[in-house]
């Protein structure tokens, strides 16, 4: 007999698939300074007032300590020359350290260079949520880049192309 939870949850992982997302790459640093970090599409903006945005990990990810004990942390919004490093962020066990498209910021943290959008945050506030955990951050800087998006739809990276109305 087939297990209904195990459907539900086929369906859902396929539903979301449907659903186009941007992709981040989160980055920080633990404790002893090594750089931490994950690609994620669960990402949005929360509040103005404050500025707020929030971004899911994982509650298995070997990144999880860091973001939850840290107090600042970054959101890059990445653009397609940044895929093959997304991928590798969203790889278990793969090495995340010391990437040539990564300077140092005041804080020691990663920034990833040519990002669409960088917004430096500090945590705000966390709240567990299924097998996840939910990082709400206060954006304490925004820098804007000259790229363009990237989309995540239907499990691979997507070129944003702009439809612009005249």
């Amino acid at each position: 007999m087939t297990d209904p939870i195990s459907i539900a949850t086929r369906r859902f992982r396929e539903a979301m698939a449907s659903f186009p997302s941007g992709v981040t790459i989160v980055t920080t640093a633990d404790e002893p300074g090594q750089w931490r970090g994950f690609t994620a599409t669960s990402f949005c903006s929360l509040s103005m007032e404050p500025p707020l945005i929030l971004v899911c990990l994982a509650d298995s990810a070997e990144c999880h300590p860091a973001f939850t004990s840290g107090e600042h942390w970054l959101v890059h919004v990445i653009t397609d020359e940044h895929t093959e490093l997304a991928t590798r962020f969203a790889t278990r066990g793969a090495d995340k350290s010391a990437h040539p498209r990564f300077a140092l910021d005041e804080h020691g943290l990663p920034v990833l260079d040519a990002a669409a959008v960088t917004l430096e945050c500090s945590t705000y506030d966390i709240h567990p949520a299924g097998d996840h955990t939910i990082l709400l951050g206060r954006v304490d800087d925004a820098r804007l880049g000259e790229g363009t998006p990237t989309l995540y739809y239907q499990r691979v990276f997507q070129p944003l192309e702009l439809v612009r109305s005249r």
